[in-house]
C-alpha cells in the first residue's frame, strides 16, 4: 500500500455519521504507512448495501462508490476480491464489487 491518502476521506467523515448516534463522531486515523483513513467506512458500507438491497439508489450508490478507495486501502478487497462480490447473489455487494473493479482498473492504467 502506498502512503497516498485514499480519495474521499473528508467526505466519508460526513457520510459515516449516518451510522452513529447524534452527537458522536468517528475519527480519521493514521495508518502505519502515514496515510489517513476515515473510521466507520466498512460499517457504513454494510449499512448502505442493505439500503441498496432494499431498493434505495441515487445517494446510496454515490456513497458506496465514494467508499471504494478507502475499502481498498484498508485491504477489504485483498481479503475478498471484487470478483467474489460481483459473482454472489447480493445486488448491493455486486454494485460495490463492480465499482471496486472499475477503480482498480483505472489505477492500473
Amino acid at each position: 500500500m502506498s502512503t497516498r491518502e485514499p480519495e474521499n476521506t473528508a467526505q466519508l467523515g460526513a457520510i459515516n455519521q449516518k451510522i452513529i448516534a447524534a452527537g458522536e463522531s468517528l475519527p480519521a486515523v493514521r495508518l502505519k504507512d502515514g496515510s489517513t483513513v476515515q473510521t466507520g467506512t466498512v460499517a457504513t458500507m454494510l449499512h448502505n448495501v442493505a439500503l441498496y438491497n432494499a431498493g434505495t439508489r441515487g445517494e446510496v450508490e454515490r456513497e458506496l462508490e465514494l467508499a471504494v478507495p478507502t475499502l481498498i486501502k484498508v485491504g477489504l478487497f485483498a481479503l475478498f476480491p471484487p470478483q467474489e462480490w460481483i459473482d454472489g447473489g447480493n445486488p448491493g455487494r455486486r454494485f460495490v464489487g463492480e465499482k471496486a473493479l472499475e477503480f482498480l482498473q483505472r489505477q492500473a492504467g
